[in-house]
């Protein structure tokens, strides 16, 4: 049961295995105890073992289970040892063991991702062996779109441990959109009361003639916010929120139609955007709009308290900002050149104004325009060149380019696929991406972060089909993420199909609806429901 994913940096089998029985304990050194308990209770739902709490180091036992601290290993790296006097994990942080225990995981067998013994007696083994293994990147992330589509709560926290399953260590929560806003902001009761819903919601791609005639919303209180944070940490993944600023904010100014261009169109006629692409309604550059704003971060810096906040930035049109009079007298009074310093001079508002409060901010790579705000990272989303001027100025970079790591975009050429949109990614393209480009020179690569796979929903009305669009190239894109690989010309693909096999009946455990190897099963064909395939770009980023 050493088909691992992803791949760990190496393994040293022996002979013989550990049984994990009855009597078998648990230690959890200290500084553990938080992965120790998680550890209990995903095996004894799983085993029906009881895996009592050992109190002293010895008491793991032969057939036990150890976990401690090692400061001689950096903070995401672990070793695990599998021997004559039990199973030992020791991580240089609690990061480091608790990924250590996702491997331990795995190594039990795929009905240890089960919520409920099977009631039926089988050994819960671990083969000896030593494995030692580190991430290659501090940012492995995966990106949800709740606005266009929202989700529960419940499914959220599902997200998260399917991302803990795959050592992915960042959850960036797109929470704000023109097709809903998805966060309770006390101060700003009507982003909920009345960005959180749209009258009905065009089915497919922007093209499609078919709409959902019925009311679409949600959002998520502040105390569900608090759960989900508190959720994703306990499994040591950090929550990057995402509030777009000056673009795709509809469902603000549908809310509040003073922070719209309010001399160039009616904002008080707006509702909540009911269809995708690239909206012309965009922020005003007013202090108005900067105060309202300035009150929506305080909220969100007090339940997030990741180093990074996401305030969008992309896909921002500047016909109205061109037409207001309001944006041109603060380009004049500002001195800037055009509408794309305005746009840098908003972003570097909130730049400046997180800096003082110790966060940073990142944005997709349009930020880049009119001149990058000090201190920003970029999201480089538009390919691979918005990542490389990032890093060539001096600045940290995630790669998330949409040609590679789009999981809404469809996974076979065929007919048959459910929502036929986008580039063709398969299984084996997703594999072979690689975050770091061969442009950048030694120095310049170190400013990039890690990598992030992007989870965008207009065409993804439920759970379900979340699952099918992301799973399995999601396992393909953790192991870009965390293993080091060969260059992708030389990855082994055929080796990382054959170890699917064995993940494939963990997806299973844990309920996940993915695409099947084969391809969609006949009542997942939709052919000409949603339109015909689309090359190209998505209807959105």
């Amino acid at each position: 049961m050493t088909e691992l994913i992803p791949a760990p940096r190496s393994i040293v089998s022996g002979s013989g295995e550990v049984r994990l029985t009855a009597h078998s304990q648990l230690y959890a050194d200290t500084g553990t105890q938080g992965v120790g308990h998680w550890l209990r209770t995903a095996l004894r739902q799983a085993t029906g073992l009881p895996l009592r709490e050992g109190r002293e180091p010895g008491d793991a036992g032969g057939d036990g289970i150890g976990l401690q601290l090692d400061p001689g290993l950096g903070p995401e790296e672990y070793r695990l040892v599998s021997d004559g006097n039990g199973v030992l994990i020791e991580g240089g942080s609690p990061a480091g063991v608790f990924w250590g225990a996702q491997t331990l995981r795995q190594l039990l067998g795929p009905d240890a991702y089960r919520r409920a013994p099977l009631g039926r007696d089988r050994a819960w083994a671990v083969p000896y062996l030593t494995i030692r293994d580190a991430p290659r990147f501090r940012w492995r992330g995966l990106m949800l779109d709740v606005a266009r589509h929202f989700m529960r709560k419940d499914d959220v926290l599902r997200c998260l441990d399917l991302m803990a399953a795959h050592k992915l260590n960042v959850f960036h929560f797109h929470l704000t959109d023109d097709q809903g806003w998805r966060i309770q902001i006390e101060r700003h009761p009507r982003l909920t009361e009345i960005g959180s819903w749209r009258a009905r919601t065009k089915t497919g791609h922007r093209a499609s003639p078919l709409w959902e005639e019925k009311p679409h919303g949600g959002y998520y209180t502040q105390d569900d916010i608090r759960e989900i944070v508190a959720y994703a940490a306990e499994r040591h993944i950090t929550v990057v929120p995402e509030i777009d600023v000056p673009g795709h904010s509809q469902a603000a100014i549908a809310a509040y139609p003073e922070l719209g261009n309010t001399d160039v169109i009616d904002t008080t006629a707006l509702s909540v955007w009911d269809t995708w692409g690239i909206n012309p309604n965009v922020l005003a550059p007013t202090d108005n709009t900067l105060r309202f704003y300035e009150g929506v971060f305080e909220e969100v810096l007090e339940l997030f308290p990741s180093e990074f906040v996401h305030v969008g930035g992309d896909e921002c049109p500047k016909d109205q900002w061109r037409r207001s009079e309001t944006a041109q007298a603060r380009i004049r009074e500002l001195g800037l050149a055009d509408e794309d310093e305005l746009q840098s001079w908003f972003i570097g508002h909130f730049d400046a104004w997180l800096t003082a409060r110790g966060r940073r901010l990142i944005g997709w790579d349009e930020i880049l325009q009119g001149g990058l705000a000090k201190g920003a990272a970029v999201s480089s989303w538009r390919g691979y060149a918005g990542g490389i001027a990032a890093a060539r100025a001096g600045h940290d970079v995630v790669m998330c380019p949409e040609q590679q790591v789009y999981l809404d975009h469809r996974q076979d050429p065929g007919p048959d696929e459910p929502v036929p949109i986008g580039w063709v990614r398969t299984l084996e393209d997703v594999y072979r991406f690689e975050p770091v480009p061969p442009e950048l020179t030694p120095e310049e690569a170190r400013h990039v972060l890690g990598t992030q796979a992007n989870v965008w929903t207009e065409v993804m009305e439920d759970p379900a089909r979340v699952d099918y669009q992301t799973f399995p190239r999601l396992a393909a894109f953790a192991e870009v993420a965390w293993s080091v690989l060969p260059a992708p010309a030389e990855r082994d693909f055929a080796g990382f199909e054959r170890r699917m096999t064995a993940h494939y009946r963990r997806l299973d455990a844990l309920g996940v609806a993915y695409r099947p190897p084969a391809g969609p099963l006949p009542w997942q064909r939709r052919p000409g429901v949603l339109g015909r395939p689309i090359d190209g770009p998505p209807p959105h980023r």
